[in-house]
């Protein structure tokens, strides 16, 4: 993949440090942290855990304060960013967590349709016909009006897929979303993302310990000690 210019970049990084705690208890979890991602790029983050991946990934999400560096993220500064101005970036992410964060008391078209409500313009009907749409997308046309606890794990996460879909992101971010399912549903549901990034040139971030899953990326991005220690291109990854 030919390396993006600063300005075509989704995601630009640089310098970023952090810590958490204050004095004697402070405790850095990031060191200079710097990376690009391109469109349509799929970079997994890989490396033990304290090594400050999703940390990285909440900072890039806009789900925490900068401290130092800069974070260029679809092109808003996020070093000294108000809150306002965080809640409008995540408005333009899709988030996907290794647990769904599904409502148990709501269908999965509802689930998906919540992720609709910012939109003042659409009619509740309207939100729901394009949840079904979406839900229909990944594979769950017949399990609109099911609840999550009528759902497998691999069902759960697609909903989850739908619904960060719904926000037409320009950007997906994903904490370990394979860490509870099985090899074929695990399998399942890395495609549905190469296809979201390949076709729409969404990129996405994904944070993993599954080695299953290596062959979708672009590029492995190794951390270490709130360090990245290596970044490989993935030539097997489907183009």
């Amino acid at each position: 993949m030919v390396a993006p210019t600063q300005a075509e970049a989704p995601v630009l990084l640089r310098g970023i440090t952090f810590a958490y705690g204050e004095g004697e208890l402070r405790k850095a979890v990031l060191r200079d942290v710097d990376l690009t991602v391109a469109p349509g790029e799929i970079v997994l983050l890989t490396g033990p855990s304290g090594s400050g991946k999703t940390t990285l990934l909440t900072l890039i999400g806009a789900l925490r304060a900068m401290q130092e560096g800069s974070a260029r993220v679809l092109g808003q500064e996020l070093r000294g960013a108000n809150e306002s101005a965080r809640v409008r970036l995540r408005r333009n992410i899709g988030f996907i967590f290794q647990n769904h964060n599904l409502l148990g008391f709501l269908t999965a078209r509802q689930n998906v349709a919540m992720a609709l409500e910012q939109d003042a313009a659409l009619s509740e009907g309207q939100r729901l016909a394009r949840a079904a749409e979406l839900l229909a997308q990944v594979g769950l046309a017949e399990h609109l009006d099911k609840p999550p606890s009528q759902l497998s794990g691999g069902q759960r996460q697609r909903v989850s897929v739908a619904r960060a879909l719904a926000v037409d992101p320009g950007l997906v971010l994903a904490d370990e979303p394979t860490a509870a399912l099985d090899k074929a549903s695990g399998h399942e549901v890395v495609q549905l993302l190469r296809g979201l990034a390949k076709s729409r040139g969404v990129p996405i971030l994904l944070v993993t310990h599954d080695p299953r899953i290596l062959d979708i990326a672009d590029r492995v991005v190794a951390m270490e000690d709130g360090r990245i220690v290596s970044a490989t291109a993935q030539n097997n990854a489907a183009a």
